[in-house]
């Protein structure tokens, strides 16, 4: 019996402690996670002083500037609420040779760093160097994976800078902008602006494709600066059907669509680089009357073909008729059928 009660007052003496531990911990402060009231205090002190080193810059910089500045606050990069967002400190640095104009010039000293690819984009000073603005660019947007191969990217090779593409000071940014995209891409790439006026193209004009849905312009471990490795998987993100794995394959096919296809625009649909059989001709020598010379061939009558037993004029041949290979091998991609080995069905 007295084990008994010795066990209870044991117990209750267990349950008086733990309540008052309970109590003390409810009534000492959390000094762990930041409270949403805390965070909001941080917040908006680090807005508070992100807009003070702001007015030193603004005082002078507003929109009668050759390019307005204060645009930036419609932007990302100008949302105060967000403890994330720059000064104009963060990215032109201190630049206090240039606010302080000590020596008193009549055109002060340049910023520590200037955006822009020439003088006349960045206003009466000339831009700082390439590494030295994209520096600047990659302290904060370095961390973003799809900007992992910036470095030793084609782009960064020939000196190029963000600035050569973005514009920061502006409520649209043109290469973020599904419409205008194409356009600010365009002024290097004329040869595929070019391409892609062509009767067949990808749909770049109408705003239904950019080069961003293929291309990554910060670099990429693919050729030609592709979002995936290859071409062929490039081309599967949208043309699923053509992946496969069929029981048949065409070795060009899985290789690399190029092979066949021209992407940025072609005078031959569908965005072929030529006409069938001619195409088809580049690895097949024509198994089918291979003895005639092509050219001639695709004339017929009216290229002055003519029977080499009768001399008479004679018709084209079955392989260069028409269109050609595809009246029988249609299935050009690839075949599922237990008897499409020559691409039939």
């Amino acid at each position: 019996m007295k084990l008994i009660r010795k066990m209870v007052s044991l117990g209750v003496l267990i349950c008086g402690l733990c309540s008052v531990s309970w109590t003390l911990a409810a009534d000492l402060p959390d000094l762990g996670e930041p409270t949403q009231s805390q965070a909001k205090a941080s917040a908006s002190i680090s807005a508070a002083e992100s807009l003070k080193k702001d007015a030193v810059c603004t005082k002078c910089h507003d929109s009668s500037e050759m390019k307005p500045v204060l645009s930036i606050y419609q932007t990302k990069h100008g949302v105060k609420g967000d403890p994330r967002t720059p000064s104009c400190q963060s990215c032109h640095g201190a630049s206090e040779n240039h606010v302080k104009n000590a020596d008193g010039k009549a055109t002060r000293n340049k910023p520590d760093v200037v955006f822009g690819t020439k003088r006349g984009s960045s206003g009466a000073y000339p831009p700082s160097e390439a590494k030295v603005q994209s520096t600047a660019c990659l302290s904060c947007h370095g961390k973003d994976v799809n900007r992992t191969h910036w470095e030793g990217g084609a782009h960064q090779t020939n000196d190029m800078t963000c600035a050569s593409c973005h514009e920061v000071h502006t409520a649209h940014d043109k290469v973020r902008d599904k419409q205008t995209q194409p356009e600010v891409c365009f002024v290097c790439h004329k040869e595929q602006r070019a391409q892609s006026k062509k009767i067949s193209h990808h749909a770049i004009g109408e705003g239904k494709v950019v080069c961003s849905d293929c291309h990554n312009p910060h670099g990429s471990a693919g050729p030609k600066m592709l979002k995936k490795n290859t071409v062929t998987e490039t081309c599967y993100t949208c043309h699923a059907e053509k992946r496969g794995p069929f029981l048949w394959e065409h070795q060009p096919v899985t290789e690399d669509c190029t092979n066949c296809h021209t992407p940025h625009g072609s005078n031959i649909t569908p965005l072929l680089k030529s006409r069938a059989p001619f195409l088809c001709d580049d690895c097949h020598d024509g198994p089918h009357n291979s003895q005639a010379p092509v050219a001639g061939n695709a004339g017929g009558i009216q290229g002055g073909l003519t029977n080499a037993t009768t001399s008479k004029l004679a018709n084209p041949s079955t392989s260069y008729a028409g269109r050609a290979c595809l009246n029988c091998h249609v299935m050009v991609h690839g075949s599922n059928s237990p008897s499409g080995a020559f691409l039939h069905r």
